[in-house]
Parts: C-alpha cells; structure tokens; sequence
C-alpha cells in the first residue's frame, strides 16, 4: 500500500492549482485525500439504478478457460480530447464482476456448434448484472487469445461463425460480426499497454509537474505536439516475454528490410474520438518471445545441459552427471541443492553451485542476441529514450525480486544483483530454513526457492543484455498490482474499441444546442416582428386619430363658415 501512494502522489495534478507553490506537508494531505476519495469511490457497488450508466462487456477466451469482465462508464464530459471513463462493475458485495470458466474455448475444435452453449454461464452472469432496459444498447465483444490462435484457420472461423449466430438469438446486448475476433498477440499487447497507462492517468492532459514528451505523429505537416508521458511494460510469464512502449518520435530505417521488420511490431493508432485530432494518436512499439517466459528459459537450459554433458562424457572417463556421487556442478542453483532432469529416458544428476556471475554467463546465450538485437531472427526493437521514460515489469519481474528478495518497487540494478548473488551461494539447507520460518514473501513456495538463483539471472540478462536498459536505468519499478488492482488487458480492449462513443454524445449535444440556439433565435426574431406589429398598429391608430381630427376641425371650420353665411343673411332679411 506504502508502495501505490507513493506511485499515486509522485504523479498527482490538482485541478484549479497552477503557477503556486504548495506545502510540501498541504501536498501531501491533498494527494492522500485524493487517493482515498479515488479508492473509495473504486470500491462502491456500481448504481444499476442510475440511469446515465452505460455498460461494456469482454470476454477473453483464453488458453485454459474464458473469462468475463462487465465494465461501466458515465455520460462522456464533452471535451473532445478526453476519454471515457471507463471502470470495472462492482456488485452490491462491492466484489468485481467476474466469471471464468475452464476449459478453453479451443477444446470446442471439433464440436464448434456447442460454442455458443459453453459461453452461456458467462453471458448470464453479465446478462443478470447489467440492468435489462440497457441491454440493447450495451456492445459485447469476444475475443480469443492464445488457445484459439494455435488451431487451424477453419476452425477459428466455425466457433467464431456459431457464435455470431446464436449468441443473438438469446442475449439482446449490442454484438455483430465484428465483435467476435481471433486477436493477434500484438493487439493484445497493445490493450495491455492501454489499459495500465489509463489506470496510471497517462492518457490525461499534462500539468505544469508531469514528466512530458514531444511526439511526432504521422500526419503531414503535422507539428509535434508536448503530452504526458506513458509508460512502457514487461510482462514475463512462464513460457513468453512480451514488452510494449510509447515510440514517441519518428522512426528512421536503415533498409526496406529493417522497415518491413519494424511495421510488424509497431502500432499507430489514435485512441480520441475524433480522427482529425491527433492529442491521442500513439506510436507503440509491440512483440512477444515465445520461449523467453522464466519456466521455459529454465527447460531450455536444462535440455542444453543434457546434451552437453552426455556429449562430452563420449570423450570423457568421468561420465559428469550420470550419477549422484558425481553429479554436474550447476551454477544457476543454491549450494548443495541436488536435483534430477530427465529427458527421453535419460537423467542428470546435478548440484548447486550457486554462482551467480558463472550463471549469468550461462544464460545469455539463450537470448540469441543476433545484430544486437533480441532472439535467434533479430526481431527489430525500436528506440527508448532511456533519459525520458518510465517501465513498470509485471509477472517474474515481480516475483524476482518480491518473492524472495524482497525488492519490489524502484529497481536498483546494484542492490538487486548484489541481494541476487548473496541468494544464490547460501546454502539450500539455510534457505529451506528461512522459508520455514516464513522469512520470505508469503507467495514464495519451494518452487520458486529452487529456481530463483536462475531465474533472477535470466531476469537481468533479459533487462539489460537483450533490451539494453543501462545498469543505472532510473524509471523501472516492479509492480503485481497498480493501485492494488489487477489490470486486464481487456481494459484496454474495450477502451479501444469504444473510443468513438464520446463522438455520438458530442453530435447530440451539439443538435441539442444548435436547437436550443434556434429556439432561442425563433423567439428573439419572433419578438422583434411582433413588436413591430404592435408599433404598426399604434402609428395606425395614432394616424387614424390625426386624419378624425383633422376632419373634425374641417367640418367645424366649414360649420362656422355656414353659421357666419347664415348670420349675414339674416341680417339682409331684416327691414
């Protein structure tokens, strides 16, 4: 927790408060406040009654099961350079709403009609949670990962094909064709990437304290525009290695063939509503090594002892390994541990020589460093301004240096590999110890105790031998959790694919002031004409008035004339 408020408040922006100094103790109480009023806000039930909510709903077919995830967001702000607030359901236990199912959708290869039934408990789950009069109007996507990309194209194509059939005869959300997808592990990559920068607040207009970058994009003419900088991931499982990062500049390419290999790991796209504006077009560089995962580097390495030894002891009388009093001195394992690998039926014996600079030696061949670059075919690996980033290493960059080390957080290369090195030459029986005495990190087993000395080598050589970050690297932090909560890259999927939902409510706002600025141009024009009705009548009536005086005073003139005429004749009659 001490870890996440301090992430939180090195990156705080208070609104209204700029060009002032703050004390740094009021700083600090405005930042905890703040963190609280956002966690606490993250932990309510989501109000299904509130009528202004929309909801999305994902489903990651992965390899060993499905899952659902059900997220919500209000009404857009109306700023056209702002994102959706989008957030995980809470139900009313304030519990996330999420569901999984195993097997894989993949299993399904040969029955691909019964897709649709074996992702109904999902859907229900959603269906029962999102509100029935939202129903229509909220969009589901399924999306399959892994599992699915290893099966033949026909059969992707037929479970996909059951369920954009059937998925609609029973459920009313907002779902087509194009909702239902095989993702490559390049898009996968980039909803990761989007989905920890919208958590962290990356994607947010930069105040005067951010760290910034210039960014070029690829538009004509397009001037570079200052924004907040993101931050780069790795994310190391147990059979792959993926990493993913802003290019925030113009690429150069040294040949065709370098710019083919670098559009195959690059991804431009603009996250904004609105395609003619370009504060959200992001550049990221993506890819995925297979075989570079902690538990599959290991086998790697053990087939490769095998083999070697076995052919060397062809030219040797000591026959190395073949047996327990002779076992193979293995430098990537703690002193004294003794452990067996068999493979097709023959077995090496080895023991703990728990040297870990000989380790790392040992290992960094398996990059396949090739040009300077990562793995056997030189997959191209674009430029980091190491003097203006930052990276978070997620999985065993974490479990490295947490489980056992107790290092989590800001990297330091120097105490890392100096706690790494101590590690590595105790011996097994003082570590089994430790671990019974419950010294180490609660998650740490007597798996990970085995396998940490190699595993905190490869973890270097990866960081620093194949993605080339400086031993004095200031920004990476190693993290399980970001604000104690566990980022889906489908987050960043629905992020995405809803980015031009704001567009809509921007469109209807603005008819809804375009009429209300008719209206009130009808009324002010209509005021102004009956107005001059009114001044037309009474200079009618005032000029009607004038012409009865004026005939009045006639007739009177003329009256007093024939008065007069008679008065002069009278007179005449008279003797």
């Amino acid at each position: 927790m001490c870890l996440n408020i301090s992430m939180r408040c090195g990156s705080c922006s208070f609104p209204g408060i700029k060009n002032k100094t703050i004390h740094s103790h009021a700083w600090f109480k405005y930042s905890i406040l703040i963190l609280y009023l956002s966690i606490a806000e993250s932990m309510e039930a989501t109000d299904v009654l509130n009528p202004a909510l929309n909801y999305g709903i994902v489903v990651d077919c992965g390899s060993s099961g499905s899952r659902v995830f059900v997220y919500y967001w209000p009404p857009h702000n109306g700023n056209p350079h702002t994102l959706l607030d989008i957030r995980q359901m809470k139900d009313r236990d304030r519990k996330p709403v999420v569901k999984k199912i195993k097997p894989g959708i993949s299993t399904l290869a040969k029955s691909p009609t019964q897709a649709s039934d074996y992702l109904q408990p999902l859907l229900g789950f959603a269906a029962a949670h999102v509100p029935k009069n939202k129903h229509k109007e909220t969009p589901l996507y399924i999306l399959c990962t892994a599992g699915m990309r290893l099966l033949p194209e026909s059969q992707q194509a037929a479970i996909l094909e059951d369920l954009v059939t059937d998925v609609p005869l029973e459920f009313d959300f907002l779902f087509s064709r194009s909702h239902a997808e095989v993702i490559s592990g390049k898009q996968e990559g980039v909803y990761a990437w989007i989905g920890i920068n919208f958590v962290l607040g990356r994607f947010d207009h930069a105040d005067e304290e951010d760290a910034t970058v210039e960014v070029t994009t690829g538009s004509q003419n397009q001037k570079p525009i200052s924004r907040r900088r993101t931050v780069g991931i790795m994310d190391m499982g147990g059979a792959s290695l993926q990493i993913a990062y802003e290019v925030p500049s113009a690429i150069t390419f040294s040949s065709p063939q370098e710019e083919e290999a670098g559009k195959s790991v690059l991804a431009e796209f603009n996250l904004g509503c609105d395609v003619e504006h370009t504060q959200h077009v992001y550049r990221v560089y993506v890819t995925t090594f297979l075989g570079f995962g902690g538990n599959m580097a290991r086998q790697r390495y053990e087939d490769q002892l095998v083999n070697n030894t076995l052919a060397k002891n062809r030219f040797l009388t000591t026959q190395t390994g073949l047996s327990e009093d002779k076992p193979y001195l293995d430098p990537c394992m703690p002193v004294d541990l003794s452990d067996t690998v068999v493979r097709d039926n023959r077995t090496l014996f080895l023991r703990g020589q728990g040297d870990w600079a000989r380790c790392q030696e040992a290992v960094r061949p398996f990059l396949g460093l090739h040009n300077g670059t990562m793995s056997p075919g030189g997959v191209y690996q674009a430029p980091i301004n190491f003097s203006n980033s930052e990276f978070y290493g997620f999985s065993e960059f974490f479990y490295c240096t947490e489980d056992v080390l107790r290092l989590a957080g800001h990297y330091d290369s120097e105490k890392y590999s100096r706690a790494a090195k101590e590690y590595c030459s105790t011996k097994w029986s003082i570590l089994k110890q430790r671990l019974d005495n419950k010294l180490f990190s609660p998650q740490a087993d007597i798996s990970r105790l085995r396998y940490q000395c190699f595993k905190s080598a490869w973890m270097y050589e990866v960081l620093h031998s194949g993605f080339r970050f400086p031993t004095d690297y200031p920004s990476l932090k190693t993290a399980q959790l970001v604000y104690d909560k566990e980022v889906q890259w489908t987050l960043g999927a629905i992020l995405f694919r809803t980015r031009f939902l704001p567009l809509r409510d921007l469109q209807q706002e603005t008819l809804r002031q375009s009429h209300s600025s008719w209206l009130r141009s009808s009324f002010v024009y209509n005021h102004h004409l009956f107005s001059l009705c009114i001044l037309v009548v009474v200079l009618a009536i005032l000029l009607y008035i004038l012409r009865l005086r004026r005939i009045h005073q006639r007739e009177q003139r003329q009256a007093e004339a024939l008065n007069l005429l008679w008065v002069e004749e009278g007179e005449a009659l008279l003797p």
